[in-house]
């Protein structure tokens, strides 16, 4: 299987919009669609779901802490059934809409500061696990984390994820920001290029740290995320 290009996407609510998914779509090959809890509702999962469909893009949930205000980027201290529950909830309702276009789930890729704490965390990682068993779909993250070990440990389908506009701490951190700024497309094309071909991110500094990319993520929330994904999907293409 091929690198695929995915996207946090579907993260209007309400009258408001976020994000230029239908600019977004075209280049992509995976959605991940908000299931409500930091972002979205069930109008914006409908038409999300729709328009990959349009568009031939698989979809995947992504589940958050309920953290509306804080778009699902703070903390919270949660117990392994309270995150399994949270989990199974939100893609439950997601796979609802997938039921109703004839489309199947194909993965689970926890959101925001979930997936920061499931990197540390076991007793969220397992929490993951436990969801993630009751779908029988894949997970995505990070090499080098509690997602790497403790996914492949319970026997869960685990996919490297690799970050094209987010940055990485030296030593391979994630640095998970409340909002997102714009990258220059051609330096994180760079990047994503270094990480399919040496197996190496670069951090702020500019050092490396050991890296997989079997698939690639864009936000769409960053400001420039349409330039970003058409120049990783370019450097993706170049690879092959």
């Amino acid at each position: 299987m091929g690198v695929t290009l995915n996207c946090d996407m579907g993260e209007g609510f309400g009258l408001y919009v976020l994000g230029d998914d239908a600019g977004l779509m075209p280049l992509i090959d995976v959605a991940n669609v908000a299931c409500g809890f930091h972002a979205s509702d069930p109008d914006h999962m409908r038409k999300t779901v729709r328009r990959a469909k349009e568009n031939g893009v698989k979809v995947g949930a992504h589940p958050s802490l309920p953290d509306l205000a804080g778009f699902g980027r703070r903390e919270m201290k949660l117990s392994r059934d309270e995150v399994a529950n949270l989990v199974i909830y939100q893609t439950g309702a997601l796979k609802g809409f997938l039921d109703a276009e004839g489309m199947v789930l194909n993965h689970i890729k926890p959101h925001g500061s979930l997936y920061g704490m499931a990197a540390r965390q076991e007793e969220v990682a397992h929490g993951i696990c436990d969801a993630a068993a009751v779908f029988g779909v894949p997970l995505f993250g990070m090499t080098g984390t509690l997602h790497e070990t403790v996914y492949q440990a319970r026997g869960i389908p685990f996919v490297h994820e690799f970050y094209a506009d987010l940055d990485y701490a030296p030593g391979g951190k994630l640095i998970v920001t409340r909002e997102h700024d714009a990258k220059d497309p051609a330096l994180m094309a760079e990047y994503c290029l270094r990480a399919l071909r040496d197996e190496e991110g670069t951090a702020s500094d500019g050092s490396r740290f050991p890296a997989k990319a079997e698939t690639i993520c864009v936000h769409s929330d960053t400001p420039n995320a349409v330039d970003i994904a058409r120049a990783v999907r370019a450097a993706i293409a170049s690879w092959h």
